[in-house]
């Protein structure tokens, strides 16, 4: 592998962290949103998660959009 190559690695559903359908917000750009999933990278070789991205739909229906799991809370 060159110094330019990312390692080899695999999608797959991940652990939702509040119930589906739970309304959350995006802390950086303020959206709020239904949570609808996760998706997680991982690692191929040693399982090593890389990233997960949960994707979210505006409560009155419309373009579903994704950002980054660790940007998401609950709206309270």
């Amino acid at each position: 592998m060159t110094e330019y190559e990312k390692p080899a690695t695999t999608l797959g559903h991940g652990r939702l962290p509040y119930p589906r359908g739970t309304l959350v917000l995006d802390i950086v750009s303020e959206r709020t949103g239904l949570l609808m999933g996760v998706v997680e990278e991982r690692l191929k070789v040693s399982g090593k998660l890389v990233k997960s991205q949960a994707f979210m739909v505006p409560e009155g229906g419309g373009l579903e959009w994704d950002v980054p799991l660790e940007r998401v809370r609950p709206v309270i």
